[in-house]
């Protein structure tokens, strides 16, 4: 066990630059003057450093050191949220965002104002707390014109040499697929969006939460990774005036989330721990205008230029998409009801384009449940007078059958073809309904009916093959296969199964 002195001797020589900073935060009447880049990269890389220090002798389980910790941890977190905050200022004109019904600039100067508000009292704290565990505070401050930042205004001209691309339409088709598929994952942040203030707590950890926020942190920038390393200083950049806003949007929300990702932890490891604050203390940062920030200014934004974004992904989809047709068998288990009608419009509806499911002559809008839903009876139809021509090839005797028997008739010839696989019983046993359908036509239309009834009411369904032809966009039409190929999310009775991992974005 090291001695309390010799790690006070240890703390105060580390903490001189950190106590400096603060002071220099702390003499400036308005924070947000303070707030540079080069200011706030000293700020954050000496907090880092201390931390650690700190962590490295468990001064977090301490109860002389453990609140001196948690400053410096709050100043680390508060740092990178103000430099990430600071990086979308700067950078937000370049990124052509689209427009919203929302004031980004200005939300961003509050929450600006905010984090820097923040840094400034916890930084007092820090000073005073440093006093108390008897650390040498420095009085001297750095001078002003050491953080200084005077930009002027304007860019370098673009003048490098453009870069040649193999196939402009596959690479940016998989480009909008990627986003249009990350965007499927997001649905968290729509879905925190829409809370009410007094809901705002109730959304950490689920659905929003350090690691899932981290996680589409970390997504985010992949794909900023994947269009700077095939896209970015290409002649095709140069033409498609989309690509340029698709990688702003793309950037803005990975920064948005590198922000929620700094507030959230906080707030999951100092504020909500446990459901008390931390070491039985007031919190150091108020809860209240801690989660206004994150879920008003980081989850709102962040969802509203992801949906930005999916609009203009699938508007360059239709652009870039290669017409084709595909022939797929139709859903084993009672044909395009619910569950396989809604999944196919998912799959259409997730791309935006134009889709056609074509079948026995008559076109059907592929994004609509209700439309490809339409198109059942026309399937049910077509197995029945199948299961018509069937039956009468049956050495079943259907003359002067008295009207009791048709049903018992029935019963056996759905036992027959179900024997020959033509048709699958769901209900077992098989019950017939007490009445008997009214009789019309000759018998074998009668029992025809009888049996067309029990497929109507789910016991049984006629197993015939029939397959149904979609026209579209390829990528479209290749999820769609790949959807037919894993029975459209369901089994020979109607259960259940997983998709694969390229079809998760339907379960979402």
């Amino acid at each position: 066990m090291i001695s309390d002195q010799a790690f006070q001797g240890i703390v105060a020589e580390r903490a001189q630059a950190l106590l400096r900073l603060a002071g220099h935060l702390a003499k400036h009447r308005s924070a947000r003057e303070a707030m540079t880049r080069p200011f706030l990269s000293a700020l954050l890389s000496q907090s880092i450093q201390l931390e650690e220090l700190l962590d490295a002798y468990g001064a977090r389980n301490n109860r002389r050191w453990h609140l001196f910790r948690t400053i410096v941890a709050t100043i680390r977190r508060f740092a990178d949220a103000a430099y990430e905050l600071l990086h979308i200022q700067h950078a937000a004109p370049s990124y052509r965002l689209l427009p919203i019904q929302h004031d980004f600039g200005r939300a961003t100067d509050d929450a600006m104002a905010y984090t820097a508000d923040v840094l400034r009292q916890v930084g007092r704290r820090m000073r005073r707390q440093a006093r108390r565990l008897d650390l040498p505070v420095p009085a001297d401050t750095p001078h002003d014109a050491r953080y200084a930042e005077n930009l002027p205004a304007g860019r370098l001209p673009q003048n490098c040499a453009t870069r040649d691309i193999a196939s402009v339409s596959e690479t940016l088709t998989y480009l909008a697929t990627a986003f249009l598929n990350l965007a499927a994952e997001s649905g968290l942040l729509h879905v925190a969006s829409r809370a009410k203030p007094d809901q705002y707590a109730a959304c950490i950890p689920d659905p929003i939460g350090e690691e899932s926020l981290r996680y589409l942190e970390h997504r985010f920038h992949n794909l900023q990774s994947l269009y700077d390393t095939y896209v970015s200083e290409t002649e095709t950049e140069v033409l498609d005036p989309d690509l340029p806003v698709l990688r702003g949007h793309i950037s803005v929300v990975f920064h948005l989330l590198k922000v929620g990702t700094a507030l959230v932890h906080y707030y999951e490891r100092h504020v909500d721990r446990y459901g008390r604050p931390s070491a039985g203390r007031k919190p150091l940062v108020s809860r209240q205008a801690l989660l206004a920030t994150l879920m008003e200014y980081s989850i709102a934004y962040a969802s509203r230029y992801i949906t930005c974004a999916q609009c203009l992904c699938q508007e360059m989809l239709k652009r870039y998409a290669e017409v084709t047709e595909i022939e797929v068998p139709a859903p084993r288990y009672r044909g395009l009801h619910v569950r396989p009608s809604t999944l196919i419009a998912k799959v259409v509806s997730h791309y935006g384009s134009e889709v056609q499911m074509e079948l026995d002559g008559e076109a059907y809008d592929a994004s609509t449940p209700l439309e490809i839903f339409r198109a059942n009876e026309k399937i049910n139809a077509r197995k029945r007078r199948w299961l018509a021509s069937e039956i009468a090839r049956l050495p079943v005797a259907l003359k002067d059958v008295a009207e009791e028997d048709i049903q018992a008739i029935a019963r056996r010839i759905v036992l027959t073809l179900a024997e020959q696989g033509k048709v699958v019983i769901y209900e077992q046993p098989l019950r017939l309904p007490e009445e008997p359908v009214q009789r019309k036509g000759t018998v074998l239309e009668w029992v025809v009916a009888e049996i067309a009834r029990l497929q109507a009411t789910a016991k049984i369904d006629i197993n015939m093959d029939l397959s149904i032809r979609f026209r579209g966009d390829k990528r479209v039409l290749a999820d769609v296969r790949l959807l037919a190929e894993y029975g459209y999310g369901e089994d020979n009775f109607g259960n259940n199964i997983p998709l694969p991992k390229e079809l998760a974005y339907l379960r979402r």
